[in-house]
């Protein structure tokens, strides 16, 4: 099973929900050679409902994981603390969702939770929790309290920050997990569908609830895989993330032209055009 720990379902945090742009995504990730994912959209982003009751409006139920198109999704989340920096948790849908309820009272920055009381919070739930791109410049996860770091149960090495700095990231990310005796899994943190696959992480065997899945990560059942295109794949997601706001904010339909469907229509309202300059002069 190829699966990717750190993944979005939409292009920005203040873009609206679009199912189209999703669906898109999804089906982008198995052309990436992706069996499953962690969908760990930010708590704080724009519809985070509406994405997770899209999905399981189209999804069958296998264990904790949602299969969309045959797409193997652990649903999860992604949320900024106090000190500065990401926790991921995975989980059922069912946690995952209530959880970002609870938290609607610190989505603002200045209202972010400490790493101690999130973890108290998520104790009270069926998910893992794991330190996302721990070593990005403003994040502070590695200079919390020993106390708390033996609390997380992994830690993610960053396709982004693999293709920036791969050499240094690997050194710190792993040394991490060595230290407090945690897994070290692969996750794209990708917003859009050019970086799939620039890591990705191979179990052998596929899993369908996450304690299943946890289990196999405390084995060592697994191998993180980096692309050799890995710092292309990056540069050019962020340069297409860019562009595609840049669009949306100038009131554009991103969507229509990621998919290609804002050439169709104005291939089609040309021709209509036509016909209409012919009709005229007969």
């Amino acid at each position: 099973m190829y699966i990717d720990f750190h993944t979005h379902g939409k292009l920005a945090k203040k873009l609206p929900f679009s199912e189209e742009y999703t669906h898109w995504l999804f089906s982008e990730a198995q052309g990436a050679g992706l069996d499953a994912l962690c969908l760990t959209e930010h708590f704080n982003t724009w519809g985070f409902d509406k994405l997770y009751r899209f999905i399981a409006d189209h999804s069958g139920r296998e264990g904790d994981t949602l299969v969309f198109d045959g797409l193997r999704i652990f649903p999860g989340m992604e949320t900024d603390i106090a000190e500065g920096g990401h926790i991921l948790s995975i989980g059922p849908m069912e946690a995952i969702l209530e959880l970002n309820h609870r938290l609607e009272p610190h989505k603002e920055k200045g209202k972010f939770l400490p790493f101690e009381q999130l973890r108290d919070l998520f104790d009270e739930y069926p998910v893992i929790v794991g330190g996302g791109h721990p070593y990005r410049e403003g994040g502070h996860i590695p200079e919390l309290p020993e106390k708390q770091l033996k609390r997380f149960d992994f830690f993610d090495l960053n396709g982004k920050d693999v293709a920036e700095h791969r050499a240094i990231t690997e050194k710190l990310t792993f040394g991490l997990g060595r230290r407090f005796r945690k897994p070290v899994v692969g996750g794209s943190d990708t917003h859009q569908a050019v970086q799939y696959g620039c890591i990705r992480t191979r179990f052998e065997k596929t899993c369908t609830t996450v304690s299943e899945l946890y289990q196999e990560m405390q084995s060592g059942n697994y191998e993180i895989l980096i692309a050799d295109q890995a710092a292309f794949q990056v540069k050019t997601a962020n340069l297409l993330k860019r562009a595609l706001k840049d669009i949306h904010a100038l009131g554009g339909d991103y969507v229509a032209v990621l998919t290609g469907k804002e050439a169709a229509n104005q291939t089609v309202s040309a021709v209509l055009a036509q016909e209409r300059t012919r009709k005229n002069a007969s």
